[in-house]
């Protein structure tokens, strides 16, 4: 388990933790690696895919990915997952079976929790699927580490032959520190799959008799983080205070107290406790730093063991220098904990520089059908994750749920199920995009159709993973090396999950016209309407950008219906108050089109009356004429 051996100096990188990983993959002689994207996890795969050796797929969800990984483990490959938190979720029926069967290659999960929510609907602690599925837990503090604990899982998994997980999280992920890589292990002769219902055939009867060979594999896993290298003790030169710390935790407590001793555990479950209660003895006050749950607390505290944890510390985001010193020397009590985790001051200096709530891309293909939305009244709508979700902010306010990956169908059948009385003639709307749609909708939209359920589906098709970076998925026909493959056919596929033919529609989201009249006709029939939009996300390849506009000013009103639309290359020129004939002021907002970022997508030329946006130059931009003519002056659609 010693994770470090003599290195050639180089080999000295400068990389993210992400990279760190796929580098240790490639080291570790990985063959098959699957993942599904996710924010901060997104680029283990991407960097992995550079790699000719190892197989490498952007998986249909990270349940599938997991499902994989554990095929080569099982066929004796070495075989790499990476997922974010919450994509450990979907994993996990998978992973609670596994943990029985064990590993055959070694089998490495690697899952990056989102501390402090950068990109996230929770803040989850990872750190739990370890006792729950009695697997070892790995925790670097570092790129370096990322590197190394990444290699030693490999070992360790084919060691103890049990699957192992591998914590990072976003500021490990993200930020980037020096690395030295090791040379590349020697490849093994692989044993190839063998046959073994007994261990491999989860029923019942066998289930049963691996339950014991776990609990006995727990007790050696327990020996081997008592004794390992990477739980370590650091001297310091005081005393009084004294530190147990893992994860990126370990460089903020060395930053804000480096004179104090320090037991850093980079192999934190099972729990070395008695190396935690050596440590302990040495000490006046103990001090537990972990992010973000007291996990470790509760268990050590049960041991018997005196230390302070959340009852000084904040329960929820990172435990950053600053959060540390004011916590542990300030005074911090519990109930001003998640306002030092936020760090308020910062947040503030920060608006005062200049406020960016967040948006969606110019020409984004969803502006249009958040805009429509927006104007659609008596309706619920229920959304899910992906760019789409910025849809509940400004200007469109125009969601009402969110709750994980593929839930928006789900919900809008609750919804309907679940209205009172005074709600009868309320629509319900459930908005979802391609790759959501394939990785967890489908089963929503079946639920619907089988339970005769009354929503219309925005099926929102832009070819691509947008959130995480445009990766493509199986809407766009393209794999992970850039492949032609076998692409998805939207409307064959919710026709076969229940969806009448003539409840199906395919739309193009920059035609507002046509685009309003669909959702318009469709939310008054009582059935189940899929509606699929059919343009690429801006920021892939596929998108082919227009001639951009701009604002005639002489011819502008003033009445602000393009912002509506949330372009962000819209802006306000001028605001004016007048007085309307009836004696009440009314604020104009004249607009103004940052040239150089448009892309002539005419979204917002179908919402100007006074026709004052034009072609940035003499050319007539291709349809540009048709879509002028289809000008809409009152958009507002009233559902009954």
């Amino acid at each position: 388990m010693n994770a470090r051996s003599p290195v050639d100096t180089d080999k000295r990188l400068f990389v993210s933790g992400n990279e760190a990983v796929s580098l240790a993959a490639r080291d570790a002689r990985v063959k098959v690696a699957a993942a599904y994207p996710g924010t901060p996890s997104t680029e283990i795969l991407e960097y992995v895919s550079r790699y000719p050796d190892i197989y490498s797929e952007w998986s249909i969800n990270e349940k599938v990915s997991l499902e994989v990984a554990i095929g080569a483990s099982l066929a004796g490959s070495r075989a790499l997952c990476a997922m974010k938190h919450v994509g450990l979720n979907v994993a996990s029926d998978a992973l609670m079976t596994q943990t029985l069967i064990g590993a055959v290659g070694g089998l490495v999960i690697v899952v990056a929790d989102d501390v402090g929510l950068s990109s996230s609907q929770n803040e989850q602690d990872s750190r739990f699927w370890g006792r729950f599925a009695h697997l070892p837990v790995l925790e670097p503090s570092d790129t370096q580490e990322a590197y190394d604990f990444t290699r030693a899982a490999f070992d360790l998994s084919e060691q103890y032959q049990v699957p192992v997980l591998v914590r990072v999280t976003t500021r490990i992920c993200h930020v980037k520190g020096t690395l030295v890589t090791q040379d590349a292990v020697t490849a093994q002769p692989q044993a190839g799959f063998v046959k073994d219902p007994s261990r491999l055939v989860m029923v019942p009867g066998n289930a049963k008799g691996r339950i014991p060979l776990m609990h006995a594999r727990d007790e050696a896993l327990t020996e081997a983080a008592e004794a390992s290298e990477l739980n370590r003790v650091e001297a310091g030169e005081r005393s009084d205070l004294g530190f147990v710390v893992s994860g990126v935790a370990y460089q903020h407590v060395k930053e804000a107290y480096p004179d104090a001793p320090v037991l850093k555990l980079g192999f934190s479950y099972p729990v070395p406790v008695e190396k935690i209660r050596a440590f302990s003895q040495q000490v006046e006050r103990l001090i537990l730093v972990e992010e973000v749950e007291p996990l470790l607390e509760k268990e050590l505290k049960a041991e018997g063991i005196a230390l302070e944890g959340k009852s000084v510390l904040p329960k929820q985001g990172e435990l950053t220098p600053d959060v540390l010193k004011r916590s542990l020397e300030g005074g911090t009590s519990a109930a001003e904990e998640v306002k030092s985790a936020a760090q308020p001051e910062l947040i503030a200096a920060a608006q005062e520089v200049f406020p960016r709530p967040p948006t969606m891309c110019v020409a984004c293909p969803h502006l249009g059908v958040y805009y429509t939305l927006s104007k659609v009244k008596n309706t619920y709508i229920s959304g899910d994750i992906g760019c789409y979700t910025l849809g509940a902010g400004h200007p469109w306010n125009a969601l009402d749920t969110c709750i994980s990956m593929g839930a928006s169908m789900g919900v809008a059948l609750g919804l309907d199920k679940g209205r009172q009385p005074e709600d009868a003639n309320k629509k319900v709307v459930a908005v979802i995009g391609d790759s959501t749609f394939l990785h967890m909708g489908m089963q929503g939209l079946l639920d619907l159709t089988y339970n005769k359920g009354n929503a219309t589906i925005l099926l929102l098709d832009n070819r691509a993973v947008g959130m995480t970076g445009g990766q493509n998925a199986p809407s766009s026909g393209i794999n992970l090396q850039g492949e032609q493959t076998a692409q998805v056919n939207f409307p064959q596929l919710v026709e076969a999950l229940g969806v009448k033919k003539e409840r199906i529609h395919k739309v193009d989201p920059y035609e507002l016209p046509t685009l309003f009249k669909t959702l318009r006709d469709e939310t008054k029939i009582d059935d189940v309407s899929v509606i699929i939009t059919n343009q690429p996300c801006v920021l892939t390849e596929r998108y082919k950008a227009m001639q951009p506009l701009k604002v005639e000013a002489d011819d502008c009103t003033g009445c602000g219906n393009c912002l509506d639309v949330g372009c962000p290359a819209i802006l306000v020129s001028r605001r004016e108050t007048v007085i309307k004939p009836n004696g009440k002021e009314k604020e104009l907002a004249f607009a103004d089109i940052d040239t150089s970022a448009c892309t002539g997508c005419n979204l917002c030329v179908n919402t100007c009356a006074p026709d004052a946006i034009v072609p940035a130059d003499s050319l007539v931009a291709n349809g540009y004429e048709a879509l002028q003519s289809q000008n809409i002056d009152n958009l507002v659609v009233e559902v009954k």
